[in-house]
């Protein structure tokens, strides 16, 4: 027994438990600790340092049998619940099920990190707020990650007790009879997902398919052979933004059925999970072309209900649960109706104010099983839109809870070539860890700091990509295409990414002086960039400053000159800096395919600066 003065409530644990009892006093632990072993033999450690728990560990953790009855033991410790106990006798666990006993070993781990193997003594009780905390990756848009990366990603998100994870998918899964389509791009192989797939099991985490199965199809429907399945090639509108080529697969054709049944067919076998998320998002192209008489005599809601019934019937007659993304039901609510009750509504919104409840409540009422799904709002971003992501976040957590969600997914897209870097993201989702296991984010300090230890690796870390997600918040606000009332709110964006690939015509960003106060905030934070000079962090953060400056200088190039764009030689040299990095650091999280066309968007800005 060793002494140890420390407020434990102080400890930076991600996610934070919600009982911390002091017992008094302190003990040593001899490390590494035996790992325990589940049901099936496996370590219940698997992916945790090897230092903290090893099979042939030096002392072993107990896991304690909870007692009672089989009801009261459901009561006591719901699936998974844990009590982590402390104390001069060394470490014991309760806990119903594998999933507890491995919730409670990450939080020992964390504890070890953060102190050493002198702890103090303490009982921790704790319990997620939803039983689903997912991640979605987007793999589609550019980047799919490696292996190795894969790999980490799901141990890391694992010690943040995650346990559900997508991979969002377009076309980079490759699909035999499909080369044409994935040429290039570096897809996830079959085996790859099978690997993987077992890789997140040993870790308590569910992988699912992810496979959009009507819009979001272009990469299929360019070419000749899959062409005759779009719903157009033509000139279209989403959301009100021209358009124009194929984008969603036409309904009312026999064949867009067979297509995706083809699809299921060979994707579905490499996942163990039950769960598959279909997709069927953004379809605004439907009734804009080949379905268009079928949309003016039955309705939009009838022909996409129509179609989204087949795909649902395809996965169940597999022995399987879909999951749709809700954004296109939320519209037209009668859309649920035609869907197995057995669907998940998975309801997405990534802007602080966030209608949450009402697709919800449409869902539920129907006895659907209903999903919240907020975004990392890293994408089209380069920095992060700190505020915006924590709202949206917190709005998830609160909504969620109060309409009957049973998981929290929260999404990270890569939209116009995925050029934000991983820390940005990785920030967001830890922030989501936090919010989806307590199902609420405190106003202190002790989230950042805990973000900073236990999934950034660097002191400050957190605290340094929230200021830099805010570097443009001020631009943020009036930047948006004006309307009647004067300057609009960016969504989906940040200031300077929209300086760089503008999403559509129209952005107020001719905002002056304001850009030279934005430079200086970057320019500020650079000098204390997080992580040890040559890591990895430091690196893309370092990366992520030089394109936030470049953004502001453009800017404010663009406005000096009043040219239309033109800017120095001197800015076009930095760009081919900032290419060459971007490519660097790329190949080391990520595959090869899909670089190319990342730098195509730099490309198309180097024309523009170099006059």
């Amino acid at each position: 027994m060793c002494c140890v003065s420390r407020d434990v409530g102080s400890i930076p644990l991600l996610p934070r438990p919600r009982s911390i009892r002091p017992l008094g006093g302190g003990v040593k632990l001899e490390l590494p600790l035996r790992a325990p072993v589940g049901g099936d033999g496996h370590s219940l450690a698997a992916g945790l340092p090897r230092s903290f728990f090893a099979a042939d560990g030096k002392s072993r953790v107990k896991v304690c049998d909870t007692g009672g009855s089989p009801a009261s033991v459901s009561a006591r410790f719901p699936s998974e619940a844990y009590t982590l106990r402390i104390d001069v006798d060394g470490v014991c666990i309760h806990a119903a099920t594998d999933a507890g006993v491995r919730n409670a070993l990450r939080t020992l781990a964390q504890l070890l990190r953060a102190i050493g193997p002198e702890l103090p003594c303490v009982e921790i009780e704790d319990a997620p707020a939803f039983g689903v905390r997912g991640v979605m990756l987007d793999v589609s848009r550019s980047r799919v990650p490696s292996m190795r990366e894969l790999f980490e990603t799901v141990d890391l998100l694992a010690s943040l007790k995650i346990n559900h994870l997508q991979l969002y998918t377009e076309h980079a899964f490759a699909y035999p009879w499909a080369t044409e389509v994935w040429a290039g791009v570096s897809p996830m192989t079959p085996e790859e997902v099978r690997r993987l797939d077992a890789h997140c099991a040993g870790r308590g985490v569910e992988l699912s398919a992810n496979q959009n199965c009507f819009g979001h199809l272009k990469p299929w429907l360019v070419h000749e052979r899959f062409a005759p399945l779009a719903e157009t090639h033509g000139d279209w509108s989403f959301a009100g933004v021209p358009r124009s080529g194929p984008f969603s697969l036409c309904p009312i054709d026999p064949g867009s059925i067979r297509f995706v049944e083809r699809m299921l067919g060979d994707l579905l076998p490499c996942f163990s999970s039950g769960l598959v998320n279909i997709g069927c998002d953004e379809t605004y192209d439907i009734g804009q072309g080949r379905s268009k008489e079928a949309v003016e005599r039955d309705g939009k809601a009838a022909v996409y209900g129509r179609f989204v019934a087949q795909v649902c019937k395809l996965v169940t007659d597999r022995g399987k649960r879909p999951a749709f993304w809700a954004d296109i039901a939320a519209e037209h609510p009668r859309v649920l109706d035609m869907l197995p009750e057995e669907a998940n509504a998975l309801v997405w919104n990534y802007e602080p104010d966030a209608d949450f409840s009402g697709p919800l409540g449409e869902a539920r009422s129907r006895g659907m099983e209903g999903w919240v799904c907020p975004g990392t709002s890293s994408w089209r971003s380069i920095t992060g839109r700190a505020s915006e992501r924590r709202a949206n976040l917190q709005a998830a957590a609160a909504r969620g809870l109060e309409a009957g969600a049973t998981g929290y997914l929260a999404t990270d897209w890569g939209d116009s070539g995925h050029h934000q870097v991983w820390p940005v993201a990785l920030r967001a989702i830890a922030q989501g860890a936090e919010a989806a296991w307590r199902g609420w984010l405190d106003d202190d300090l002790l989230e950042p700091k805990a973000a900073s230890a236990h999934a950034l690796g660097a002191p400050g870390a957190a605290e340094w990509l929230d200021a830099f997600g805010d570097a443009d918040l001020d631009l943020r606000q009036i930047s948006g295409v004006p309307g009647d009332a004067g300057p609009t709110r960016l969504h989906n964006a940040s200031a300077l990414f929209s300086v760089l690939f503008p999403a559509r015509e129209g952005l107020k960003l001719d905002h002056g002086a304001a850009w030279g106060l934005v430079r200086e905030r970057i320019e500020s934070l650079r000098v204390s960039v997080p992580g040890e000079s040559g890591s990895l962090l430091h690196d893309e953060l370092s990366h992520a400053c030089d394109v936030a400056n470049f953004a502001a200088s453009l800017a404010i190039a663009r406005e000096g000159r009043n040219t239309g764009g033109q800017a120095t030689s001197a800015t076009a040299r930095l760009l081919g800096q900032i290419m060459h990095d971007h490519a660097r650091l790329w190949c080391i999280r990520s595959r090869e395919g899909g670089l190319a066309d990342s730098l195509g968007y730099y490309r198309r800005l180097l024309e523009e600066v170099s006059g």
